[in-house]
């Protein structure tokens, strides 16, 4: 049980559905207390067009206040690398070892906030060069745990990625 958990999960347009949907329902499930923070507007669509709307904005929300952050793929982590407000948020919670949990597209976050540097990691197989390249350690796997970092690549993971997320909370 997740009961005394608090976990953000940013949101922007073309997120993945159900690399949002799935890890804030389960999350729910467990008893943790989720909230969903966007840049700016009151509601997201995915890449399937589902709307979502979200509880706040992430410049309002500090990252102390968290036992960790999911960032979901799709597109969004392309338009979420762009806001200091969500770079500071994961630098905060990395030197904080507090649970960062990156699925897919959302690795971009990592290695913009300047983090992926020497951590082991996993990504959908389009932006493994942007991970190297960042200097992260690749490893084509459903889920890889470096420490508080917990990476996926895609959908299909949802169910380790989610297991090793909450492994890491009710630590």
């Amino acid at each position: 049980m997740l009961k005394n958990k608090k976990v953000i999960i940013f949101a922007e347009n073309y997120y993945e559905d159900l690399e949002l949907w799935y890890p804030k329902l389960r999350l729910m499930e467990e008893g943790a207390d989720v909230v969903v923070a966007g840049t700016g507007e009151k509601t997201y669509k995915g890449k399937n067009g589902y709307p979502l709307e979200v509880d706040g904005n992430i410049k309002d929300y500090k990252a102390r206040d968290f036992d960790a952050v999911v960032i979901p793929g799709g597109f969004a982590p392309d338009r979420l690398r762009r806001y200091k407000e969500v770079l500071d948020f994961v630098r905060e919670m990395n030197k904080s070892g507090k649970v960062i949990a990156a699925i897919c597209h959302a690795g971009w976050v990592l290695a913009s906030a300047g983090i992926a540097k020497g951590r082991k990691v996993t990504c959908v197989s389009a932006i493994k060069d942007d991970m190297t390249n960042a200097g992260a350690k690749y490893f084509d796997k459903e889920v890889v745990v470096d420490g508080s970092i917990i990476t996926s690549r895609m959908p299909s993971d949802l169910p380790a990625f989610c297991r090793e997320i909450i492994k890491a909370l009710g630590k």
